[in-house]
């Protein structure tokens, strides 16, 4: 049984073919749209052009944001249109085969978990950097959703008081520090802040501030630019202090690494380890956690859902809907 993962995140719709043992076969893209019926379009045409080319069973979407215990509806999304949307409903009657909803962090932990860097751990947090950040805990290789389907809200932890305004309304999230946004934010406020420096970074902003993406600092960091790895050198420090926070709360054996930031790991994440290391309650008396990156790179969420997905297929097709 073939399925399609749909990964939907706050800058693009990423859609895959997914089999049984978690290869993704062939994918389509697209930009994320503003509102929820281009969201809707969007989605349905990425499926539709897979479903040209392959048979499809069933669709699950991976969602930056807070998804019903019946991963049916979507309650709350910072970086997308949807506010209490049947989203479940509306995309299965756009593409004619049972749709499920998950959180983007849990699709991701849950592949990781069967097919990748937390195989076979007890208690596994997955921490994904994208645009924001998305979190994920495991239990005995169950999803923990917390009472009411929204736990963990890693991103949206607090590390700075009166901090970087956030979408979610708060100021100071974890995410306005440590993602591909963050990024860019913070390379932007040491161009601010050294106005007179001469870097490939510094005369692209001049050239055009919308370049500054995190993307394109992470490549500036490769490439030998001091103000990108100092850039770099920030997100490490920040992903360190979260990364004690969540060990305080779940003292996980391993945390995975994965979002797209993650691609970029040899340049923050011996960093971020040291941190976490040293601020982490009890330091120097108790194990840490395995930090490691994800196995299954950008491609987690899609084939978590995907593969959830298939298992939900069959009784979608017996009872008539997703449960």
């Amino acid at each position: 049984m073939l399925t399609v993962g749909v990964d939907v995140g706050g800058t693009s719709v990423r859609a895959g073919v997914v089999d049984g043992d978690g290869s993704v076969l062939d994918t389509a893209r697209a930009g994320t749209p503003a509102g929820e019926e281009a969201l809707e379009e969007a989605i349905g045409a990425a499926v539709a052009e897979l479903a040209s080319r392959h048979p499809v069973a069933a669709v699950g979407l991976a969602v930056a944001g807070f998804v019903a215990p019946d991963r049916r509806t979507v309650l709350f999304a910072p970086h997308l249109a949807w506010r209490r949307a049947p989203v479940a409903e509306r995309i299965a009657r756009r593409v004619g085969v049972p749709v499920v909803l998950e959180h983007d962090a849990n699709a991701a932990a849950l592949a990781e978990h069967r097919f990748g860097a937390a195989r076979g751990a007890r208690v596994a947090a997955l921490v994904a950097l994208g645009t924001g950040i998305g979190g994920a805990l495991l239990v005995d290789g169950e999803v923990f959703r917390g009472a009411h389907g929204v736990a963990p809200e890693l991103g949206h932890l607090r590390l700075v008081p009166d901090g970087r305004p956030c979408p979610c309304g708060k100021q100071g999230c974890w995410e306005r520090y440590c993602s591909g946004t963050a990024l860019g934010t913070t390379a932007v406020e040491l161009l601010a802040g050294n106005p007179g420096v001469s870097t490939v970074l510094a005369r692209e902003s001049l050239d055009d501030p919308r370049s500054v993406t995190g993307r394109r600092v992470a490549g500036a960091a490769r490439d030998g630019d001091p103000l990108a790895q100092r850039a770099m050198a920030e997100l490490a420090r920040w992903l360190g202090e979260g990364l004690a926070l969540v060990a305080d709360v779940y003292d996980p054996e391993v945390v995975v690494i994965g979002g797209g930031v993650s691609e970029s790991a040899p340049l923050f994440l011996d960093d971020a380890r040291e941190r976490y290391a040293e601020v982490v309650t009890g330091a120097g008396h108790r194990p840490l956690a395995r930090i490691r990156t994800a196995q299954l790179g950008d491609d987690a969420g899609i084939v978590g859902v995907a593969t959830l997905a298939r298992e939900v297929a069959p009784r979608a097709s017996r009872n008539g809907q997703v449960r």
